[in-house]
């Protein structure tokens, strides 16, 4: 009896366990889910997290909080997600630069995106472009590059600083180009392209939508998108693939993730409500009209997705020797 006793004592709290985990699951959130951005408010990560957790906390009927830890290329904000508890109510809106770029480029950044997340879902990709100053003879990539074949290093690019997107398309650029263009790191985008615009920078890549006014009024000229589709806003702007780099891709995306260990029950509810808030013309024209294009997925798509950007950025990283001041 005494076996029998014990077995039916397991199996019954086992039985409990599982039926007040699944309770718990099925009151999923029944508290305000915390929504860490890696960028200070007012910027574009951060208004497209307000956009997307605007959407989610209808569909969750609880408020999602948006929380800016800005610092250390967003290694701060993803340290705060990786150490919280995987219980759904903390999660990172993450970047191109916090789950796939700067595990190569810190010596120590912290956490491991590829261990210490689940990811959740991609969101949305911003497209960037490639402009130049008008007084540069280039009206086309070809044109640009047997210009800078022909003085090499002469040339100049500015970016947002070391290691950001911006200086990463660069790099991209001039390696698989194979030219010498000079880098020149800035402390953002407003301070290059002030110098772009000025006629001290030969190019830059910038977001499209932050470049658009500068194309629009012929302060800039640009020469192709950095994304495999060309941007609705840019008619008649190829892509830098077709344009004379084969191959060449950068997007800077956007995606949620949570604490390794979140229960998949949670994982799964929260990308199903991320996605039908993507699919909603509302939230789409929202998107859009920052410049930002929907990239919805599943929560395996985006981890083999944040794999995949890991392994292509790490080996250019490690190649060209980027590091970023510590």
């Amino acid at each position: 009896m005494t076996g029998w006793f014990r077995r039916a004592a397991s199996g019954l709290l086992f039985s409990l366990a599982a039926t007040a985990a699944g309770t718990a699951l099925a009151a999923y959130p029944d508290k305000p889910v915390r929504l860490v951005v890696p960028f200070p408010p007012g910027g574009a990560t951060d208004l497209l997290a307000r956009e997307i957790g605007n959407a989610l906390s209808q569909r969750l009927r609880q408020p999602v909080v948006i929380d800016n830890r800005p610092g250390a290329g967003g290694n701060i904000a993803a340290i705060a997600v990786a150490r919280a508890p995987a219980d759904g109510y903390t999660l990172l809106f993450g970047t191109f630069g916090s789950l796939a770029v700067n595990k190569s480029l810190y010596d120590k950044p912290g956490y491991d995106p590829l261990k210490d997340f689940a990811p959740v879902a991609s969101v949305a990709y911003l497209p960037n472009v490639l402009v130049v100053h008008p007084d540069v003879p280039a009206r086309t990539v070809p044109e640009l590059l047997a210009l800078a074949r022909r003085e090499p290093g002469k040339l100049t690019y500015g970016s947002f600083g070391n290691g950001s997107s911006s200086h990463l398309a660069g790099e991209l650029f001039t390696h698989m180009a194979g030219v010498s263009i000079t880098h020149v790191p800035y402390k953002g985008s407003a301070a290059s392209m002030t110098d772009l615009i000025g006629g001290r920078l030969t190019m830059m890549f910038d977001s499209v939508s932050t470049a658009l006014p500068y194309i629009r009024d012929g302060r800039v000229r640009a020469l192709a998108v950095t994304t495999q589709k060309p941007s609705d806003q840019l008619p008649g702007v190829p892509t830098l693939a077709n344009a004379g780099v084969p191959g060449y891709e950068l997007t800077a995306w956007f995606g949620v993730a949570a604490p390794a260990d979140t229960p998949k029950a949670i994982i799964d509810r929260l990308n199903a409500e991320i996605v039908a808030s993507l699919r909603q013309p509302e939230l789409a024209s929202k998107l859009a009209s920052q410049g930002t294009v929907p990239f919805p997925s599943t929560p395996a798509q985006f981890g083999a997705y944040i794999r995949a950007q890991y392994e292509k950025w790490d080996g250019l990283i490690k190649s060209a020797n980027i590091r970023v001041d510590r």
